[in-house]
């Protein structure tokens, strides 16, 4: 499997176009306009246009739809748009930057706020935005947030979320296969109905610091099922995502015959931060596709398990007399999980749909996975702000839960929509 991903990685940086100019003037004139000095930025921003700058050609375009430093000209805005996302901006290589910088100042620069906007940028040229819809979500993801954060997986607050059946409430002292008939009318929650949220954010830490336009970033994702309708309310499970990734942008040619805009590499650990018997995690390496056909998003996911020692064979049953071993707390995780996931996202005007697929690819009696789907709708004219229904069922709700089908229902809302 890691000779495959490496195999995949060389073929798609092959495939990529360095973007190795110093723009200097492109960023001044970002300056210019972020402090709403339009009309130096407008000058500044058509000469780099016009010399093929992607990133400049669609910021030409919104400024010609907003009449930022110009008047407004619809005509010439659907023309620029269209510009940006047929083609990439070819630049000669004797305009990259100094060449007696010293390679540490070079480092350091890839990690600064001037990178990190050349890469929205970049990004934005990239992705086909001739749809209104697909532009607003785009531009809004990319947007700088606190300390430079932004959304990664959906945001949402769930306070109604309706299970088939009532969760099992695991004991970390006591094996399941140890309760005993005295224990039996504690070993579920009382409520099939619970709230539910998710904070999911990025980090991006530079942007083509090795000449193919990748971006190398950390993100954090966690998870909450909580028993608030319950005597205490008690958190029934929390799962912690910590991540790092690099995306590597394709090429044009690529693009063009498949709709694939970058591939992803990463490494994810996840874990709920419990210990005995409740204790779940696990790590992987992954490779993702990342596809769109204008409203038609696609993310093909394929990981492989860094494996750990197993705990003793009476742990798993149950004869152990230490809930605390090391080791793998859930060896046949795979089994119920798979190796890997699809997910389709699709906007159509407003609304956004969502449709996550998971399956172990077992036919020989053993199969398992997990089907999601959702949907959110703006609520009045909230900008990031929409009501939110999730639908599941299948195994790997949550850690806690990874080996037991799980049915359930929930709405409330979301503030934030993921795409990639």
């Amino acid at each position: 499997m890691i000779p495959l991903l490496k195999t995949f990685l060389i073929f798609s940086l092959l495939f990529s176009i360095p973007l190795l100019a110093d723009q200097k003037d492109y960023l001044l004139a970002m300056e210019y306009y972020k402090a709403k000095e339009y009309e130096k930025a407008f000058k500044i921003i058509f000469n780099e246009a016009q010399e093929d700058n992607r990133a400049a050609q669609y910021r030409l375009a919104e400024m010609y739809e907003n009449g930022y430093g110009t008047k407004v000209n619809y005509q010439q805005a659907m023309y620029w748009y269209k510009l940006s996302s047929s083609r990439y901006a070819y630049i000669e290589s004797d305009e990259v930057g100094e060449a007696n910088a010293s390679f540490l100042s070079d480092i350091t620069k890839q990690f600064g706020s001037a990178s990190i906007e050349r890469g929205n940028e970049y990004a934005l040229a990239k992705m086909d935005t001739d749809t209104p819809e697909t532009k607003r979500l785009l531009k809004s993801v990319m947007d700088d947030g606190f300390f430079g954060l932004q959304p990664y997986e959906t945001n949402y607050l769930l306070p109604i979320s309706y299970g088939k059946d009532k969760p099992p409430r695991v004991s970390a002292a006591v094996h399941p296969n140890n309760i005993t008939p005295a224990m039996q009318e504690y070993s579920e929650y009382d409520n099939n109905t619970e709230v539910e949220f998710q904070l999911s954010l990025k980090k991006q830490l530079s942007y083509d610091l090795f000449g193919f336009n990748e971006y190398i970033n950390v993100a954090y994702t966690q998870k909450v099922w909580w028993q608030l309708y319950t005597d205490s309310g008690p958190f029934r499970e929390t799962n912690y995502l910590p991540e790092f990734f690099v995306s590597v942008p394709t090429s044009q040619k690529v693009d063009d015959v498949t709709g694939l805009k970058a591939v992803k590499v990463g490494f994810l650990h996840e874990s709920n931060g419990q210990d005995g018997y409740r204790s779940r995690s696990w790590n992987r390496i992954y490779l993702t596709g990342l596809w769109q056909w204008g409203n038609l998003f696609l993310s093909t996911r394929a990981w492989y398990r860094i494996e750990e020692d197993e705990k003793s064979e009476g742990y798993y049953d149950g004869l152990s007399s230490n809930p605390n071993e090391s080791g793998d707390d859930n060896p046949d995780i795979l089994k119920y999980l798979g190796y890997g996931d699809i997910k389709l996202d699709y906007l159509y005007k407003n609304s956004h749909f969502g449709l996550l697929f998971r399956n172990n690819l077992r036919m020989s009696g053993d199969n398992k996975g997990a089907i999601e789907l959702n949907y959110s709708h703006p609520i009045t004219d909230a900008a990031n702000t929409f009501l939110y229904i999730k639908l599941f069922n299948g195994y790997g709700e949550s850690l806690i839960d990874y080996n037991r089908n799980v049915t359930k229902a929930a709405i409330g809302f979301s503030f934030s929509r993921g795409l990639f």
